[in-house]
């Protein structure tokens, strides 16, 4: 079943040409991901594990294509698709428990052991590892010359640790077994890359680039990094347990993101700013906290360190952020979804206040 996507060879010549510009710091403008929506009334399913694992990948396939075709694709998005499996589906394939429910996923240790008998093994039988891996593949022969096949969101090495282990009972042996932690999370660094390989292998043959869970557009290998788990412990346990495995990645990869989440993780932003492979940061204030165009600070800091800045936010976020701030280094992901005339509204009216800024 070829998927239609209402996005031309024009098009693709344009974000190729628009996202490498913006990656080199040579675009003068801010990057605005804009989604509008006609015709689908098919009901979304956000989590690709809410479907049994006795579905076919193709069955799953199909259902997302549906999905696609009703999608508009304003300012510089572009036809995108990512399994998601959870945030850190990479505890599934370490033998996690994975319980995914229709509004979330999570995970549970599948057995309580002393943390020095814990081996991390890649296991490539493993039943979430296939059913991604199964899935990956299917979309990218279906649909890979149309649509960019992103990345399943893999985790962070003390978020794939915490789901292995539970939380509190990490934070336990972060007191007293640090050494096995450190042995641990160094083993979850390589088994994170191997799997980041495996997936690049299927995905970019295609030749549409890649993307992670977020928004974002690469010519080459790209992932927004993360470490939730960060928001609970020390600078000091911050550089010596997630800067490594960090530095490892973005070694790795040809444009390494970090997903800054929540007032917690501010403390280590100094630390994250002074890694040099690392070309941006994405800033999400966290629940219950205002929105990313009220941290005109933290914005400031990250774009005058160098780095690049992805933000989820309004669009009257965006124009008051492009107001204080100016647009370039910036990629805004705009919540509204917009119908083509107010998309061309917004864009004219950004525009003309970045020309003030």
């Amino acid at each position: 079943m070829t998927i239609k996507v209402h996005f031309t060879e024009d098009d693709w010549a344009r974000i190729a040409r628009d996202w490498a510009a913006w990656w080199a710091h040579d675009l003068d403008r801010p990057l605005v991901v804009l989604i509008g929506k006609e015709g689908s009334k098919v009901a979304y399913e956000a989590f690709a594990s809410n479907f049994p694992l006795d579905v076919p990948a193709e069955a799953v396939v199909d259902h997302y294509q549906r999905l696609l075709e009703a999608r508009r694709f304003y300012g510089d998005a572009w036809p995108r698709w990512w399994p998601n499996f959870g945030p850190g589906i990479m505890a599934g394939f370490l033998g996690a428990t994975v319980h995914s429910v229709p509004d979330t996923v999570w995970f549970s240790p599948a057995r309580q052991e002393p943390i020095s008998d814990l081996r991390l093994t890649d296991d490539p039988d493993n039943v979430w590892w296939r059913r991604v891996s199964d899935i990956t593949r299917v979309a990218v022969a279906r649909w890979g010359d149309q649509v960019t096949v992103g990345h399943t969101d893999l985790g962070g090495n003390l978020d794939v640790l915490a789901s292995i282990r539970d939380t509190q009972q990490l934070l336990f042996d972060l007191h007293d077994a640090p050494c096995e932690v450190a042995r641990l999370v160094d083993e979850i660094t390589h088994l994170w890359l191997r799997y980041y390989d495996a997936l690049d292998a299927i995905i970019r043959p295609a030749g549409w680039g890649t993307t992670p869970w977020a928004a974002i557009w690469s010519p080459g290998r790209c992932y927004m990094l993360q470490c939730d788990f960060a928001y609970m412990i020390s600078p000091e346990m911050f550089e010596r347990l997630v800067m490594p495995y960090l530095a490892a990645c973005c070694d790795a990869l040809d444009h390494g993101f970090y997903h800054l989440d929540g007032k917690g993780q501010l403390v280590h932003l100094d630390m994250l700013l002074s890694l040099e492979r690392l070309r941006g940061i994405q800033w999400v204030p966290g629940d219950g906290a205002p929105p990313p165009e009220k941290w005109l600070g933290v914005l400031k800091r990250i774009r005058d360190a160098g780095k690049l800045c992805q933000l989820y936010v309004s669009a009257e976020g965006a124009r008051t952020i492009v107001r204080q701030l100016g647009g370039r280094g910036f990629a805004f992901g705009i919540h509204e979804t917009m119908t083509h005339a107010e998309a061309d509204d917004f864009l004219r009216a950004l525009a003309a206040e970045d020309a003030e800024a």
